[in-house]
């Protein structure tokens, strides 16, 4: 998992900064991996897990993870991304379910995003609440894939880096 999270790392710092600097391990949690980096000088916090199950007819795919990160000073907590592995079907959503709970990610390239704030925070309480979590999305060629993600060592995960961000 290191690789998918570092290389997501790496990514978001030259995306965001012009300054690359290395991502700090806050500490493995189960599943789950948390980190602290700095973007434009700016402390950024996130965690990431890769899916447990991967299933679709596909032929080849990239690398699937799934992100929670804290930009304290621009105020932004709990943002949650999916990585697909492939760039999704223009305009589709990507459906995410946690026990009884179901969620709604709009799609940009190969990310899919929630709506809003409310609906990351509604997502990170589930998740915290949850043991697994069934991510269903389609690919630009219509291929459906459905990833399967633990959560067993997300609130401990969670707790580290919203400590290491003060959140």
């Amino acid at each position: 998992m290191r690789t998918a999270v570092a290389y997501l790392s790496f990514a978001l710092t030259l995306s965001a900064a012009d300054t690359v600097t290395a991502a700090q391990l806050l500490g493995t949690y189960d599943a789950w991996e948390a980190y602290t980096d700095r973007e434009s000088g700016k402390r950024v916090c996130y965690m990431g897990s890769e899916p447990t199950k991967a299933r679709g007819k596909y032929k080849k795919r990239g690398q699937t993870f799934i992100l929670v990160t804290h930009r304290p000073a621009e105020k932004s907590n709990n943002v949650v991304s999916v990585e697909a592995g492939y760039a999704y079907k223009n305009g589709a959503e990507v459906e995410i379910s946690i026990g009884k709970s179901a969620f709604k990610l709009f799609t940009q390239g190969g990310h899919a995003f929630t709506y809003d704030s409310k609906s990351d925070d509604e997502l990170v309480k589930a998740m915290i609440r949850g043991a697994a979590m069934t991510v269903k999305g389609r690919s630009s060629r219509g291929t459906l894939t459905t990833d399967t993600y633990s959560l067993k060592g997300f609130t401990a995960a969670y707790k580290a880096i919203s400590r290491a961000c003060k959140v």
